[in-house]
């Protein structure tokens, strides 16, 4: 009787399970099949700014700023995020001798140019921890002495174009009310909750989620090997585009880093130091730019949507080489955290533009003068 009734519960649970994954699947596709027709163009070339969007980027700002005071430092005020940086080097950016006419734009003008820049490498939280936690990591490239007038009206005379860049191809929010939603519960000590605001199954983000864990990767094996995306979109002249910058060790000597210890806390910063003023063997890198077909679903105003290589390929535009040199020492390692970098710093032909970059705008400008004249103060 015993028997009987165990193998009967075993068959229910059984059908139950195969029930439950035949649902999961079956729900699995009706989702992927409605976020495909979903993901159709064309799609509008031009900004579509909704209402409300400067009321929602005050409040942006004020929960940024507050983001920035749990995160103080005994001695400084960190940013509100990419707070830890493995370095901050010296690079030259050369323009493609042989760059086609159309891809001519902005500071890709001049075929075989120069440009001497800064780039600053750096993990994404906006709290220093371990390099072995999962993260996403960032990097931010500024050209100096570039002609034309300066997108914003207060620094004219900057003569900077800044690609500020992280290492993943899509955000986790879409526009700026998410944004908003999903930095407010963060301040508040709910990660999780960014994603599920209510009890609204409607207004559960899933899909932001799953970008949002994938964001948080393992750390590479240094900052020179991994690939970073602007994410959201900018001029290119006529164009709309985005940048993205990858490894080319096939422009660089052939380097094997040595393997670093995971354990310590700045084991990327030691991989850095290592190859630059250790091993003095320099890295090298691509920048690509990958131009909006309007015609197929490449959103402005989303950009949690990946454009996909298939609808636009990437195409190189200049090629990076950051030289050996000894870059961690006190002095400089303060410069770098004195430096600002904004997607704003810079001029008409590569105007970042969409919701997410017009938050920046704002965002970056008064974190930046609230932590500095904080810093000042100390």
């Amino acid at each position: 009787m015993l028997m009987t009734l165990w193998l009967r519960l075993g068959a229910f649970l059984g059908k139950l399970l195969l029930w439950s994954l035949g649902l999961g699947v079956l729900g699995w596709a009706l989702a992927t099949a409605w976020f495909a027709w979903q993901q159709r163009g064309p799609v509008s070339a031009q900004e579509l700014i909704p209402d409300g969007e400067a009321a929602m980027t005050q409040d942006i700002i004020q929960t940024a700023v507050r983001i920035v005071d749990q995160h103080r430092e005994n001695t400084r005020y960190l940013r509100d995020a990419h707070a830890k940086a493995h370095g901050c080097v010296k690079a030259e950016v050369q323009v493609l001798p042989q760059l086609p006419d159309e891809l001519r734009q902005g500071v890709f003008s001049e075929p075989g140019k120069i440009w001497q820049a800064t780039m600053r490498l750096s993990n994404g939280n906006a709290y220093p921890q371990f390099d072995s936690i999962r993260d996403a990591r960032g990097m931010a490239i500024k050209l100096f002495d570039v002609p034309g007038k300066q997108l914003l009206g207060d620094q004219l005379e900057r003569g900077e174009q800044d690609f500020v860049m992280f290492s993943h191809p899509n955000f986790f929010v879409s526009n700026v009310a998410e944004y908003r939603q999903n930095v407010a519960a963060q301040a508040d000590g709910k990660k999780v909750m960014a994603f599920f605001p209510g009890w609204d199954p409607r207004a559960w983000q899933v899909r932001h989620l799953f970008i949002a864990l994938a964001t948080l990767s393992p750390a590479p094996p240094s900052p020179t090997r991994t690939t970073y995306f602007s994410v959201s979109p900018y001029k290119f002249g006529a164009a709309n585009a985005k940048f993205r910058v990858a490894p080319d060790p096939d422009s660089c000597p052939a380097y094997d880093l040595p393997e670093q210890n995971r354990k310590l806390p700045n084991f990327l910063r030691t991989a850095l130091n290592q190859q630059l003023s250790t091993d003095r063997v320099p890295a090298c890198f691509v920048l690509q730019i990958q131009r909006q077909d309007a015609n197929k679903y490449m959103p402005i105003e989303d950009t949690s949507i990946e454009w996909r290589e298939s609808d636009a390929p990437f195409e190189t535009v200049a090629r990076i080489k950051v030289p050996a040199q000894d870059f961690d020492t006190p002095a400089l390692n303060l410069q770098c955290d004195n430096q600002s970098f904004n997607p704003w710093f810079g001029i008409e032909a590569h105007r970042p533009i969409g919701g997410i970059n017009r938050l920046r705008r704002a965002v970056y400008e008064a974190v930046s003068d609230y932590r500095h004249d904080r810093n000042a103060e100390q």
